[in-house]
């Protein structure tokens, strides 16, 4: 049995003799944008200028750790995707962006050695001018609440004594060995802990129903097939707190009695999967997962099974399947996983951010888990916010904030189709995935939570929020998201099969100029009925998109059908392309970039195009140096 109090006090004292640590965002988003190379450069810098260097990205054995003076640490991603890579400088409390390699040598100078602060690295807010210096002063991360990605972007997650000294493990030991199955389901049907993959049901009455079933053999399975479109918050946590995601499901194992474990992670992750099976394999040596857990005498081992990215295996009992062996498609419920899942097993699938809290909830308590949120949606929910919006990246905000709060607060603002921005170029947000809908101004301040959202024909969903402004063609968008989701079916029942279809090819006719009055009455109509009829959630959820743009936007889909126009000029079929003679100089720049020969004009007098050849590619537009053609 690990002995946490000391892996916690020797991480601790070995973590007080630095006199700096830097931590370097090592999550996919700044690795793509050269954060290892930055970490590589720091780390050679540093050692060249004879300073004593800990580099935690390579090793976890803080015992042998001397007095040194910086120590280095590859986190996971930070949230603030838009600004990597990041580096963060303790004790200075300087937090810095877009850092290149040859930024290091500054860095450096200045601040390792000298503690003075580069201003051009710091972080502008282009809204104000405001320069801020720390991450908590930051508007973007003061408006937050982090907790189930607290860790995320602070710890090494390949080191879990870094883990265990903030806390961690802790609360997996009291369930194991002070509290029984009965117990642990009861307390976290207190504090009101809901599914944050999208159907926001009781997690403890989840595993209370698994916990009833007589079976001598259980299972337990995080659900981290995350197939949103711009979704990638499960993949963060699984990056930057592994270890989180299995305290989550030793608890879970403890609560329903079981014995294995599987995390499902689609193979479009290859960081996470890589992450994931290392904290298992590091957790396995200091004796958390295997044959004896806490000195119990029970068994719980845990399994990764990657998927193919097909987006339906998020679906509980389509996931199953593939875990199986089987095609990835959904079975019909009742029987509810609880009762018979994997492998005809009693079953508890849970997603990764619900996971990643159940350790918090224990270790904080009950009471102060509820004092955030919302008394029915209690905590908080994690939203990759991306869009028409000055600042993207990973939020976690207390259920209840509105989607004012979140665009113009912690986003920084609207950006407009020119990238100023400009609060008032607002048009949309569409929430809860390609199955989520669209929602507008009169939907600002209606407050982010379960049962909020479901009376407004939105939902929470795995927390995709994409910012839209007025340059967007709702029409567009929903037929955007029904490709995706079309595509995506998986076949098994005829209303999502052939629905989906049947309402793409509408959107389709709507946007190349074919659609009429009556297109749109069958559109709304085959959108209710495979809401009602299809065969699993994401086939029910589908037509929410379109249906929440024809509620919300109809005079804009009138616009395409009756005067065959886009507001927008975004569909090709409805945009007409025109030279202004006034402006029109002849300088024939548009004329040698015409692919298909359709303009026409003499050199220094005003050009015109054939609208019978035009294919609308947009080339002219983006060539004319007047501004002649529109």
């Amino acid at each position: 049995m690990p002995n946490l109090e000391q892996i916690r006090d020797s991480y601790n004292a070995a973590r007080a003799r630095c006199n700096k640590r830097i931590v370097v965002c090592a999550g996919t988003g700044c690795i793509a944008n050269g954060s290892l190379k930055v970490f590589e450069c720091l780390k050679n810098t540093i050692a060249l200028k004879g300073l004593e260097i800990v580099v935690s990205l390579k090793s976890d054995n803080h015992e042998e750790h001397k007095d040194h003076d910086v120590y280095m640490v590859g986190s996971g991603c930070q949230g603030f995707c838009q600004v990597g890579p990041l580096v963060t400088i303790e004790p200075n409390g300087v937090l810095y962006g877009h850092v290149k390699p040859e930024d290091v040598e500054e860095i450096v100078e200045k601040t390792i050695l000298k503690n003075e602060v580069i201003e051009r690295l710091l972080y502008h807010d282009p809204a104000t001018g405001t320069t801020y210096k720390g991450a908590e002063e930051i508007p973007f991360y003061a408006k937050q609440k982090r907790t189930g990605l607290k860790d995320c972007g602070r710890i090494d997650p390949e080191n879990i004594s870094e883990y265990i000294a903030h806390g961690g493990y802790f609360s997996a030991r009291n369930a194991w060995t002070k509290m029984s199955a009965e117990e642990i389901c009861k307390l976290y049907q207190e504090s009101g802990l809901r599914g944050r993959g999208g159907g926001g049901f009781s997690t403890g009455l989840k595993w209370e129903f698994a916990r009833k079933e007589f079976n001598a053999k259980k299972y337990v399975v995080c659900n981290g097939d995350e197939g949103d479109p711009g979704a990638f918050m499960d993949r963060s946590i699984l990056e930057g707190n592994p270890h989180s995601v299995i305290e989550g499901m030793l608890i879970a194992a403890k609560a329903i009695g079981a014995n294995e474990g599987y995390v499902y992670v689609r193979m479009e992750y290859p960081l996470a999967c890589t992450r994931i099976r290392k904290a298992i394999q590091i957790a396995e040596n200091y004796g958390l997962l295997g044959d004896n857990i806490f000195g119990t005498g029970s068994a719980f081992r845990i399994n990764v099974m990657e998927g193919a990215g097909a987006f339906v295996c998020g679906e509980e009992t389509a996931l199953l399947a593939s875990i199986e062996g089987k095609r990835g498609m959904p079975n019909p419920k009742p029987p509810f996983p609880a009762q018979k899942g994997l492998f005809g097993k009693p079953t508890v699938i849970n997603n990764v951010e619900t996971l990643a809290l159940v350790p918090i909830i224990m270790q904080q308590g009950v009471a102060e888990f509820r004092k955030v949120g919302t008394a029915k949606s209690p905590g908080t929910k994690t939203f990759a916010l991306t869009g028409h919006v000055a600042n993207t990246g990973l939020i976690e905000v207390p259920f209840g904030t509105t989607i004012r709060e979140i665009v113009f607060e912690i986003g920084g603002g609207v950006m407009d189709k020119d990238g100023k921005i400009d609060n008032n170029a607002f048009k949309a947000v569409q929430i809860g995935g390609p199955s989520g809908g669209c929602l507008t101004h009169e939907h600002l301040d209606i407050p982010l939570d379960f049962d909020s959202l479901g009376s407004i024909g939105a939902m929470v969903g795995s927390g995709g929020m994409v910012v839209m402004n007025n340059s967007t063609c709702m029409v567009e968008t929903a037929r955007y998201f029904m490709t995706f989701t079309q595509h995506e079916s998986c076949g098994k029942c005829v209303p999502c099969r052939e629905g989906t279809r049947q309402m793409l090819e509408m959107l389709e006719d709507i946007v190349n100029g074919e659609g009429t009055a009556e297109t749109l009455e069958l559109l709304k109509e085959a959108g209710e009925a495979v809401k009602l009829t299809s065969l699993c959630g994401l086939g029910k959820s589908a037509p929410s998109p379109v249906l929440s743009t024809l509620r919300y936007f109809h005079e804009e889909y009138e616009a395409h059908v009756k005067a065959k126009y886009c507001p927008t000029k975004t569909c090709k079929a409805l945009t007409s392309i025109s030279i202004d003679p006034e402006l029109c100089r002849g300088c024939t720049l548009c004329k040698r970039v015409c692919p298909v020969g359709a303009i026409n004009g003499e050199v220094k007098k005003a050009h015109n195009i054939d609208p019978m050849l035009c294919i609308k590619c947009g080339a002219c537009v983006s060539t004319c140096k007047f501004k002649a053609i529109s």
